[in-house]
């Protein structure tokens, strides 16, 4: 769907919390007439789905913010097994689809990295891929980070998954310097053939939302749609 966006990133921990957060605060005070939506469809532990309910005022319940939860903040697989539980992805879907039909735009939080297993036998990829759901893969800015950029824009094409860009991500305070060193724009686009729509800077404490939309903006918003 065009009105949908899958926020996944290279990794635990490169920010796609973050990232959505800054999207939805842009989009919420620029467009504030249109129906946002947020979707984390499958939470492990606290977080995201807290983050979000205390952020954004939404027109949803929270059981379609995370249609799945479990308490131990592990792989969703090893999670579910603790609690004899297993993985309903016909009720994420369903969600999904409902959401969808409710909002103007639809953020989608994901969990993990693109190879994080969302089963025993699916990983965040497969369902992006199977699920056509556009996507913006988040890159944190350290060393190492061109690799894994060119490592999962490897596997997002495997997986047929229709990725609009990359957005780099400062988990802790960098200099320009430092960004151009570790996460050179051009290199990476080189190596992948996807744009790099922004770099966003580091937030002491991201739960500013009109710091968070003024980060928001950093992004290029023509390719991001």
């Amino acid at each position: 769907m065009s009105n949908t966006l899958l926020i996944t990133g290279t990794d635990t921990g490169a920010g796609k919390t973050f990232v959505t957060t800054a999207i939805a605060a842009y989009w919420q005070k620029y467009r504030p007439q249109s129906r946002l939506g947020i979707m984390k469809p499958i939470q492990s532990g606290e977080g995201d789905k807290e983050l979000y309910q205390s952020l954004f005022t939404l027109s949803q319940t929270p059981e379609e913010l995370t249609p799945l939860y479990f308490q131990a903040p592990l792989a969703p697989p090893i999670a579910a097994a603790k609690e004899n539980r297993t993985i309903d992805l016909g009720l994420v879907w369903q969600t999904l689809l409902k959401l969808q039909q409710r909002s103007d735009f639809l953020l989608v939080e994901s969990l993990g990295g693109l190879g994080s297993p969302v089963t025993d036998e699916l990983t965040v990829a497969d369902l992006a891929g199977e699920w056509r759901l556009p996507t913006v893969l988040v890159v944190p800015v350290r060393l190492g980070a061109i690799a894994q950029a060119v490592a999962n824009v490897a596997l997002a094409r495997q997986a047929k998954i229709n990725l609009r860009g990359i957005v780099l991500n400062c988990t802790q305070p960098r200099f320009d310097e430092e960004i151009a060193d570790l996460t050179p724009p051009e290199l990476i686009e080189s190596f992948t053939h996807i744009p790099v729509l922004g770099c966003l800077p580091y937030l002491e404490a991201p739960t500013n939302l009109e710091l968070l939309a003024e980060v928001g903006s950093n992004l290029d918003w023509e390719r991001l749609l």
